[in-house]
C-alpha cells in the first residue's frame, strides 16, 4: 500500500525536480547575461518574386503579420533597447504598402534610430518612394553581379537587373535615401571584377557575402533551394575580397562571422537559431527578453562583422546641394 514514506518520497522527489528547474534557469540566466536587440532583421515575408538558387530564407509558408501586430512587435523591441531595424525577406516590397506603413510607425512614432530595408530591386516605385523615403535610412540592394547572364544563372532575375538596379540608385539618392549594395560571393561570381561598376555606384556600404549553407533553408536536394553547387571554399573567397578590399565602402562577411552574428526576426515574430535550433515563440506571446534568452547570438562576430556603423542619414539640412556627393 501506498504509505506515509512513501508520500515523503515523492515529496522529496518533487522539491529536487523543483529545485534543478531553478538551478537550470538561474545557470541559463548567468550564462547568458541578458542580450539588448541593438540591430535586429526582421524577416516579414518568406514570398519572392526571385529564385535565388542560395537563397537561406524560403517561403516555406505564406504568412505575413497583420499590420497592428508587427506594430506591438516593434514597439516591443524599441523597448529592449532596439536602435535599427532592418527589413528583410523574400522581397519585403511584395507588401509595399504594409512595409512602408511599418516604415513611417518605426521612425516618426518609435523614433528608431535607422529603418532599412533589403529589396532585390525589381519591385520598388519613385511613387513609393516620394510616400515612405523619408522614413528609410538606408535601401540595400542585392546585386550579385554586373554581367546580367551571371545574375540569370543565380536566379536573380529575368535578364534586366543592372539596369533595375542602376535606376533604383539613382532614385534613392533623388529621394535622399542612402544607398547600399549587398552582393552574396558565389561559384558564379567570385572572379568577377566589381571594381569599375562600385567606383561608379559609389554606395555608402557595400556588403559582400560569402554564400552561406543553412541546412534546414538550402542544404540539400530536400529542401526548397539547393545552394551546394553555389559553394566556394575559403582561398576563392579571399581572392574576391583581395581584388575589392581597396573600395572605402568594402564589408566582407565570411562564413565565420556571418552564421550567428544576427538577430534574426521571422514572419512570426519569432526569433530564428538558423543551423543551430528550433525558432523561439514569439516575441507577442512571452516577450523579447525572454525570447532572447533562447537565442545564440555571436555578440563577437556582431562586433567583427562591424554590426554598428553610421546608419541614420543625415538631417537635410546636411546633405549635399548635389545628389552626386556622397554623405
Amino acid at each position: 500500500m501506498f504509505g506515509i514514506h512513501h508520500l515523503h518520497y515523492v515529496i522529496l522527489l518533487l522539491g529536487l525536480i523543483g529545485l534543478l528547474f531553478v538551478v537550470h534557469h538561474l545557470t541559463r540566466f548567468a550564462t547568458n547575461p541578458r542580450i539588448i536587440p541593438i540591430s535586429v532583421n526582421y524577416h516579414l515575408t518568406r514570398a519572392c518574386n526571385y529564385s535565388c538558387g542560395f537563397c537561406f530564407h524560403t517561403a516555406k509558408t505564406s504568412h505575413v503579420e497583420s499590420l497592428s501586430n508587427a506594430k506591438k512587435g516593434m514597439a516591443l523591441l524599441k523597448a529592449s533597447g532596439m536602435k535599427k531595424i532592418n527589413f528583410a525577406g523574400g522581397e519585403p516590397f511584395m507588401n509595399a504598402e504594409f512595409l512602408g506603413q511599418l516604415a513611417k510607425y518605426c521612425k516618426e512614432t518609435l523614433k528608431v534610430e535607422s529603418v532599412s530595408v533589403v529589396t532585390n530591386g525589381s519591385k520598388v516605385t519613385s511613387k513609393w518612394l516620394a510616400k515612405y523615403g523619408k522614413y528609410l535610412d538606408i535601401m540595400a540592394v542585392s546585386c550579385d553581379s554586373f554581367d546580367d547572364t551571371t545574375n540569370v544563372k543565380i536566379g536573380r532575375g529575368t535578364g534586366n537587373h543592372v539596369k533595375t538596379f542602376m535606376d533604383l540608385c539613382e532614385m534613392c539618392k533623388e529621394h535622399g535615401v542612402m544607398f547600399k549594395v549587398n552582393t552574396v560571393v558565389n561559384r558564379y561570381n567570385f572572379q568577377e571584377d566589381m571594381n569599375a561598376a562600385i567606383d561608379k555606384i559609389k554606395p555608402f556600404r557595400w556588403k559582400c557575402f560569402q554564400v552561406l549553407i543553412v541546412p534546414e533553408e538550402n542544404g540539400s536536394e530536400n529542401t526548397l533551394r539547393d545552394a551546394r553547387r553555389f559553394v566556394i571554399n575559403d582561398e576563392e573567397w579571399r581572392l574576391f575580397c583581395d581584388k575589392h578590399k581597396r573600395q572605402e565602402c568594402f564589408v566582407p562577411e565570411g562564413n565565420d562571422v556571418m552564421a550567428s552574428s544576427y538577430l534574426l526576426l521571422d514572419e512570426n515574430l519569432c526569433f530564428l537559431n538558423k543551423g543551430v535550433a528550433k525558432p523561439t515563440r514569439s516575441i507577442l506571446d512571452i516577450g523579447v527578453a525572454e525570447a532572447l534568452t533562447d537565442v545564440y547570438w555571436d555578440e563577437e562576430g556582431f562586433q567583427k562583422r562591424g554590426g554598428v556603423y553610421q546608419w541614420s542619414k543625415p538631417d537635410a539640412s546636411e546633405r549635399p546641394a548635389h545628389p552626386e556627393l556622397e554623405w
